[in-house]
């Protein structure tokens, strides 16, 4: 996801607006640029909106891992029991 996010950044919609005289036509050629002008904006907050939600997906398995290893690390105790009652037969 960071990846495609990186790769909108580098190459905004402008790049692709080309010079008002190859479109022979001055109201054209402002009509094209606007329209990039938006589109260029709806792609920074696309690319914005990603980036939050890769921060907070990359939370999540952090969250996860760690929870992941507390469980291991707990079950573990469980199973090197020597003595005293059985957790299961509660």
């Amino acid at each position: 996801m960071n990846e495609t996010i990186d790769s909108v950044r580098k190459q905004p919609v402008s790049d692709i607006d080309c010079p008002a005289e190859a479109f022979g036509h001055g109201r054209l050629a402002t009509t094209v640029a606007e329209f990039c002008d938006r589109w260029n904006q709806g792609v920074v907050n696309l690319a914005d909106d990603g980036a939050e939600i890769a921060g907070r997906l990359a939370q999540c398995v952090e969250v996860y891992r760690l929870t992941d290893e507390a469980v291991r690390v707990h079950f573990e105790g469980i199973v090197q029991r020597v003595a005293g009652d059985d957790p299961a037969a509660e």
